[in-house]
């Protein structure tokens, strides 16, 4: 039974209360303790306190106090104080020491880095009042600005509210609300908030920031709220509220607009032009417009309307325009009183816009950094002067180098700041100053995950009891969610759940648990969870004992006792229907499970009927009080003794049972005169009992009593009495071995008289013996057990069996009522965790002690079947098998698998291996050919085999011939160029069976190992050349055979090298500023065409070479624009795909430029025909090309004037079909035909035609069919 739950007692009988004290001054917290020796520990921000110059901590008794001297803004934190288990917490809120505000003819005074708000004797109206600014509702009016803010929602995705723009005050507050409708959402939606594009708020959750949310049962509408306290001028910007339900996703983006504390003095253009310093220069930070936004038309509209002129310099307008975002503009036009805004805005866009650099730093820190909590974070910027000094400021003060929490580096242009143990203390703005020069950063420490350090356990409760569930996490102030069978759990009108926070724990509180209670309980973290299960049981009282019927003689004591199944239960005793009243001789005892009615020295008026009435349970015990009234006959003197038993129902040799721990009282009436002698005896009946002391060789043990004295006693438990009439054998708390036959016999001299009196122990039973598991499942297990060795001397009712997690120590009872057999499925348990599990052995006395715990174990499931099993490979002795693990493994290890097989027609698996493969593919060797087999494969578990995955039919062993095919790959069915030096792999794959024979040759002739490295597989072979050169060009060809049947595929490989450099360059001709050039083609091609020239020229006198035509294909050309008078040579390089040749022709001659002073008489020369009928310089080539693949004509052509050129297809004019693109470059002609077909092949002619005459060039095209596997061929079949 679950123990009942003891309240919490706090140490403290005076605890401390937060306080608000002033910068400069001291404050006392004070503490008193129950005892006077109670240890006091102070704490601030979690971390403790000792006494120094700073804190001052005395202890006087049960007094205690800390005392915090010279207070600063640090100071402001959240403290705690400890005694035994008892920790409360207290702030402290430092306030700003105000101070007269002077002003002067230049302007404001400087304000501190957090100015505090004065009070204004005439607020605007405006400006929030109370001490939270909720964000304007959809409905709110438009802006008195001048610009209409857009309050339209967009209600078609998960909001059915959005979050608002607003406006706050620093050291005011804000809540954003979102609202979104869960009726057509499967499960719960999921809301995060952010501040800019990635910045996570959920993890600064605390002082400034807290986030609630709230469900609406009625209306199933989650309110969602983001409230921010103690607005910091930093705080403003954009924000983003994403809302994600499963496959469903929307969000909003909002704005937040902090505004400084506004004085009631008239408008001040300076003071309406913040900037957002942290530092309390007015001069560094940015400009803040926020003070010229709707609301803050207050500054103009003052109570008395007086306009104030000021005697500043005027603002210059462009400047803001130029560096305000466009969304300001209508503002600033309000402001300053624009009327041509439009015109001002085209201006504006003309004017050269400079991004004004930083003269200090050449790199500046980012705009944001985040680290988790208790790592470090380095801080970088690069200084553009390498001696200048930096200083580093943490919310606009310095820091300084003290300890080991900031380290300073200067490494040449770099400048670093290290922060060691980031706290949240650490979340700031970080600057770095180098003279007047500033760059800033937010860092944003995130806490780490919240663990769960102690898990909930299983509880089992009786209906209308509380429940505590509770568990302990690694973090004070986390925050955890309840949720119960996958339900969140929240504080409904009922309240039935209780959420209760001490430091690290978590507590669940159900007042009256109910059936409905029942279920699996879960609290998470975003570290972890906890389960654990919560059973509620009906109240069935069991009466363990009932009360028994008792017949007592005057004077004697009276006892009635009973045994019920709840120890919380109460009672009432009733006699003859009235309650017993508590007197000198009346007692009433309860003392756990028992219920005693106690009454000394019985009396007549004391017999009656007694009846016990559990307290909220429909049924009593009763039994019956007789008073034994002993009547007295005189008898003669010499009577001989007698033994006058109550046998009524029994016979002589009666059997009185009583209960182990009892008190054994025989009380036996005796008679005879003189007195008789009684003796005693246990373990001989009383005929065997000899007189003067005669004893026989059976062990016994005897006592006797003689004139009401105790002769011999055998043990101290046993106590003999006799009175007048009567003769009292007790024996106090009877036990096991006081079980047995007890003689009593009287003597005198006139006779004797025996009786026996048969005494039955009866006890619980001993703990049943140690349960043994014999399977689990998924979430149950069968649990077997032997009875007890001894089952108490009653027959056993039942057993109860109780079970709990490894790492718990509380049991929960499984079972209320006595469960017959030794046999029980346990169910409801959770998959993965540890149990244990033991017994109880209940008879009519009471219940055994707990047997000895079971092993622990733990229940899982067995894995689905394998997926996808199949063959993979087959010869005349083995089979290749391979499948896929199984979709659901659950949360016990994947142990192995088991590959068995049997022949068909029989029910014998045979294993293929021994022991378990962790493979997902396995060879099964030394099979028998012709066998046909069928195979499965089983997924093994702690759990066990999982259902067997088996082929859909049997299998013969016999292997499969297959001809052999190549399948050379699409890259190789070209020419395969390479340049010289480079590696060639050529990995050509194929198949066939049994494995064929691979040959390669190169140009007809076997291929020699030395010259290129060849590796064979089954399935593919690999030519390998490491360094090529020239002479590994040519036809390489590969063949596959197995016995008669082949299979061939070519490679054609061509290495490549620079070519060799033109020949015979000669200066043809020189006239004006141009020289004629002319040359021959190399020698040396380096084994592919040359696609050009390049021809450089180079004065004389400075021997500087400049490129005249580049990837020039003709071998003569005219270099014109040369300077009258310099002397030239010219040079000429070869071109291929390669690149250039590595030397150049160079001219023999120089060429000289004739200056225009001198006279020159040039000849008369008969003017140059320079046409020329059209010649084909390169001809078409036929050509086999693949259906599908875009392929092209190539041809060359001179001729002057330049020729007209027509394209014909077998003789047909293909010049406007749109499947043909015709392409003329530098005497270059290009056909490309577009995804040819079979029916685009023919004869292709080209024709150029000019007024010298025509020519002609034609090839023949083949358009081949796409090459299809064979496998896909019998499919199409």
């Amino acid at each position: 039974m679950p123990e009942p739950v003891k309240k919490a007692v706090s140490a403290f009988t005076k605890k401390p209360k937060s306080q608000e004290a002033e910068e400069g001054s001291s404050v006392v917290f004070e503490a008193g303790t129950e005892k006077p020796e109670a240890k006091v520990k102070w704490q601030c921000n979690s971390k403790d306190i000792a006494s120094d110059n700073k804190y001052v901590i005395t202890a006087d008794g049960n007094k205690h106090s800390l005392t915090i001297q010279a207070i600063t803004k640090e100071d402001a934190n959240v403290y705690a104080v400890i005694a035994g288990g008892s920790k409360v917490k207290f702030d402290l809120k430092v306030i700003t020491k105000q101070g007269p505000v002077k002003a002067t003819k230049d302007g404001p005074t400087e304000s501190s880095a957090e100015p505090e708000p004065e009070p204004e004797p005439a607020p605007p109206a405006a400006a929030p009042t109370g001490e939270e600014t909720t964000a304007p509702a959809p409905e709110a009016p438009p802006a008195d600005d001048g610009q209409l803010s857009d309050t339209r929602q967009d209600l078609t995705g998960l909001f059915t509210e959005k979050p608002q723009s607003g406006e706050v005050t620093v050291g005011e507050n804000i809540t954003f609300v979102a609202k979104v409708n869960a009726e057509s959402l499967l499960k719960k939606p999921t809301i995060k908030w952010f501040k800019g594009k990635w910045m996570d708020l959920a993890s600064k959750s605390g002082k400034h920031l807290q986030l609630k949310e709230t469900y609406d049962r009625n209306t199933k509408i989650y309110t969602f709220e983001m409230q921010i306290i103690a607005a910091k001028a930093n705080f403003a910007g954009g924000y983003r509220c994403e809302v994600l339900s499963k496959d469903k996703f929307d969000s909003c983006n909002f704005d937040l607009t902090v505004h400084e504390a506004r004085t009631v003095e008239g408008l001040d253009i300076r003071a309406a032009f913040r900037r957002t310093s942290t530092d309390g220069k007015e001069d560094s930070g940015e400009l803040d417009f926020s003070t010229l936004l709707r609301k803050s038309s207050s500054f103009i509209k003052s109570a008395n309307r007086a306009v104030q002129v000021s005697t500043e310099p005027d603002v210059d307008v462009w400047e803001i325009l130029s560096h305000a975002p466009a969304s300001e503009y209508e503002k600033i036009a309000f402001q300053y009183g624009i009327t041509d805004l439009r015109g001002m805005l085209k201006r504006l866009k003309k004017m050269k816009k400079e991004e004004k650099k930083s003269e200090a730093f050449l790199k500046k820190l980012d705009p944001a950094y985040q680290v988790t909590k208790g790592h470090k974070i380095k801080l970088a910027v690069q200084v553009a002067n390498a001696d200048v000094e930096v200083k580093w400021q943490k919310n606009g003060k310095d820091i300084q180098p003290t300890g080991s929490k900031y380290i300073f580096e200067s490494v040449g242009n770099m400048r670093y700041l290290t922060i060691n143990h980031c706290s949240l203390a650490d979340d700031a703005t970080y600057s770095c100053v180098v003279g007047e020069d500033k760059c800033t950063t937010e860092l944003f420490v995130k806490e780490p995950p919240v663990m769960i350090v102690k898990n909930l356990e299983d509880q089992m409760v009786m209906k209308g009891e509380r429940v505590e569930l509770e568990c302990e996490v690694s973090e004070e102030g986390a925050n955890v969610k309840w949720e119960k069978d996958g339900v969140e759990l929240t504080r409904d009108e009922s309240f039935k759940y209780r959420f209760k926070k001490d430091g690290c724990k978590h507590i669940l509180i159900i007042n009256e648990a109910t059936k409905e209670d029942c279920g699996h309980y879960k609290v998470k973290t975003n570290g972890g969870e906890s389960v654990a299960e919560l059973m509620v049981q009906e109240k069935d009282l069991e009466v363990y004992q009932s009360i028994a019927d008792l017949t007592v003689k005057a004077k004697d004591q009276a006892v009635f006792k009973c045994e019920v199944s709840d120890e919380n239960v109460r009672g009432t005793w009733y006699k003859n229907g009235v309650e017993v009243k508590l007197d000198a001789r009346v007692n009433i005892t309860h003392i756990g499970r028992i219920h005693k009615l106690t009454i000394d020295d019985v009396k007549p008026e004391d017999e009656g009927d007694y009846t016990f009435v559990p307290d909220g349970y429909a049924f009593n015990l009763s039994a019956k009080l007789n008073f034994l009234e002993v009547k007295i006959d005189y008898v003669p003197r010499q009577d001989p003794p007698k033994i006058h038993l109550d046998c009524t129902g029994r016979t002589a040799e009666s059997t009185i049972v009583v209960v182990a721990g009892n008190k054994l009282r025989l009380d036996v009436p005796i008679t005879g005169d003189p007195a008789p002698t009684v003796i005693w005896t246990k373990g001989e009946k009383a005929s065997s009992v000899k007189p003067d002391g005669e004893e026989k060789g059976v062990s016994s043990t005897t006592w006797t009593l003689k004139d009401g004295d105790v002769l011999n006693e055998g043990d101290g438990r046993v106590h003999v009495e006799t009175t007048q009439g009567h003769c009292v054998f007790t024996i106090e708390g009877a036990e096991r071995q006081d079980e047995g036959i007890y003689s009593v016999v009287v003597r005198n001299p006139a006779g004797e008289d025996t009786a026996d009196i048969n005494v039955k122990v009866v006890d619980v039973p001993d703990a049943p013996q140690t349960p043994r598991i014999l399977s689990v499942g998924e979430d149950s297990c069968v649990v077997q057990w032997d009875p007890p060795k001894f089952d108490g001397g009653q027959p056993i009712i039942g057993y109860v069996i109780e079970r709990k997690k490894k790492q718990s120590y509380r049991w929960m009872r499984l079972n209320f009522d006595p469960y017959p057999e030794t046999t029980y499925e346990a169910k409801r348990m959770i998959e993965g965790v540890p149990y244990e599990m033991r017994i109880y052995a209940v008879n009519s006395i009471g219940m055994s002690r707990h047997s000895p715990a079971s092993q622990p174990f733990v229940p899982v499931a067995p894995t689905s079947e394998p997926v996808g099993l199949c063959v993979e490979d087959i010869s005349d002795t083995s089979i290749s098998l391979k499948w896929r693990p199984p979709e659901r493994v659950g949360s016990a290890e994947l142990e192995g698998y088991v590959v068995e097989y049997c022949k068909e027609g029989t029910d014998e698996w045979i294993p293929a291996i021994q022991g378990l493969t962790e493979r997902t593919s396995l060879i099964v060797r030394d099979l028998t050919t012709g066998d046909k087999l069928q195979f499965r494969v089983r997924a093994f578990n702690m759990a066990g085999p999982s259902a067997p995955a088996t082929l859909a039919q049997p299998v013969t062993i016999r292997e499969i011939m297959q001809r052999p095919k190549i399948w050379l790959p699409r890259n190789l069915r070209q020419t395969l160029i390479k340049k010289v030096g480079e590696t060639v792999n050529l990995l050509i794959p194929f198949q066939g069976k049994p494995r064929p024979k691979v040959t390669w040759h190169k140009d007809g002739e076997p291929l020699n190992a030395s010259f290129a490295s060849v590796r064979n597989s089954d399935l593919d072979s690999i030519l390998f050349i490491r360094k090529t050169e020239r002479k590994h060009s040519g036809r390489y060809e590969l063949q596959v055979q197995i016995e008669n049947v082949e299979d061939t595929a070519t490679v054609n490989l061509q290495i490549v090298d620079l070519p060799g450099p033109p020949e015979g360059l000669k200066i043809m001709d020189i006239w004006g500023f141009n020289v004629a050039l002319e040359w021959k083609p190399p020698k040396e091609n380096g084994n592919c065409e040359i696609t050009g020239y390049t021809v450089q020229k180079a004065d004389k006198k400075t021997m500087e070479w400049f490129t005249v035509y580049h990837q020039y294909r003709r071998t003569n050309c005219v270099v014109s624009d040369l300077i009258m008078g310099n002397e030239y040579v010219f040079r000429v390089f070869a071109m291929n795909l390669v690149g250039l040749s590595q030397d150049a022709c160079n001219t023999k001659d120089s060429a000289y430029i004739q200056k225009t002073g001198i006279a020159y008489k040039p000849p008369s020369y008969k003017e140059h025909d320079f046409s020329e009928a059209p010649k084909f310089t390169h001809p078409l080539v036929n050509r086999s090309i693949i259906a599908g693949y875009s392929a092209t004509l190539s041809c060359s052509v001179r001729g002057i004037p330049k020729p007209k050129v027509t394209w014909y297809k077998n003789k047909m004019d293909i010049t406007n079909e749109a499947k043909y693109r015709m392409l003329s470059k530098q005497g270059v002609l290009t056909l490309e035909i577009r995804k040819p077909c079979p029916f685009d092949g023919g004869v292709y002619m080209c024709k150029a035609v000019n007024d010298s005459g025509e020519d002609v060039v034609e090839c023949k095209l083949e358009v081949r069919p796409q090459v299809v596997k064979e496998e896909n061929k019998d499919a199409r079949k």
